[in-house]
């Protein structure tokens, strides 16, 4: 990419797409275009597709998606896969339409199988079965993988797409209903705290293990695929290494300083028991992240902990 070249980042608002935005921007890119959810509704194909005869992207990264957390997928399962589907559907044939140079797709862990061999290696997808609370999300994310592939086979475009693991950073979403769990626990104990409450309760056992990798780290290994990667294999992108939910809330609650105690509401679905990362294709292609779990939960913390939760969910 030249830094002048015209560069859409569908999903500039949110977590992934602003983390996008700041790094294209350090870097001195100038010619970035995105539009809001209300200025262009990317599920309507007309609208997508004047906004791409109109502007002619260059380079587009496919941040936008319908997102949420483990209640959020399994309550709203229709809307998880028809949004999600129709916004990759619909960016990702009006970029060939509009013969973009290249495009990432940005897919989710929850692709790979329930109860496949760890670390989830690229080769594993739709080796079995899904998760069922995130089943449709997790279709709808395999379906953008397949577009990408095919329009490549058919069509010959560069499109690429990598698999993130679980993320968190600034612009992260903190309503208990529709939150990842690491936002979730930040929210839980600071408010615990700021309440003088005597414990917090988490869904589940505490033990399924995850893998939680800072955002900008994320947006560094986009730019970066973006920049040096042309094949057909998705990528998975993460740190490599995992904890138990209940080793990341304890380092939570630490890090906000609630001395209370913790309990477990083992009524309530662990979820998938692990979901590791293989990465060791990106570090062979040259990238690996710099974050670390403690130092990047404190730098969202001591961003976060002014907040009114009870008024803002990000």
């Amino acid at each position: 990419m030249n830094k002048t070249d015209k560069i859409y980042i569908a999903g500039h608002r949110g977590m992934v797409g602003s983390a996008i935005v700041r790094k294209l921007t350090t870097d001195g890119f100038s010619n970035l275009i995105f539009k809001t959810s209300t200025e262009l509704n990317l599920t309507n194909q007309q609208a997508v597709n004047d906004f791409f005869t109109t502007e002619q992207p260059e380079y587009v990264f496919l941040a936008a998606a319908k997102v949420g957390g483990i209640l959020a997928n399994n309550v709203y399962r229709a809307d998880f896969i028809y949004q999600n589907i129709m916004i990759e559907s619909n960016i990702i044939h009006a970029a060939h339409i509009n013969k973009a140079s290249k495009l990432l797709f940005l897919g989710s862990s929850c692709i790979y199988p329930k109860m496949a061999t760890q670390p989830l290696k690229e080769e594993y997808l739709l080796t079995n079965t899904l998760e069922e609370t995130n089943e449709p999300y997790a279709i709808a994310k395999i379906a953008g993988i397949k577009m990408c592939e095919a329009y490549r086979a058919q069509y010959n475009c560069n499109f690429i797409s990598a698999m993130p693991t679980n993320l968190y950073g600034p612009n992260d979403n903190y309503d208990l209903k529709s939150s990842h769990v690491l936002p979730a626990l930040i929210r839980k104990f600071h408010t615990a705290k700021e309440n003088g409450n005597n414990s917090v309760e988490l869904w589940g056992t505490g033990s399924p293990m995850r893998e939680f990798l800072h955002v900008d780290d994320l947006a560094e290994a986009c730019v970066f695929l973006m920049e040096n990667y042309n094949e057909k294999q998705f990528v998975n992108i993460g740190t490599g290494t995992d904890i138990t939910i209940k080793e990341l809330a304890l380092t939570i609650k630490k890090i906000v300083g609630f001395t209370g105690d913790l309990t477990f509401d083992t009524s309530k679905p662990d979820g998938t028991p692990r979901k590791l990362m293989d990465v060791s294709k990106i570090h062979q292609l040259g990238w690996k992240h710099k974050i670390n779990l403690n130092e990047g939960i404190e730098k969202v913390y001591n961003k976060v902990k002014h907040i009114d939760f009870q008024t803002t969910t990000r």
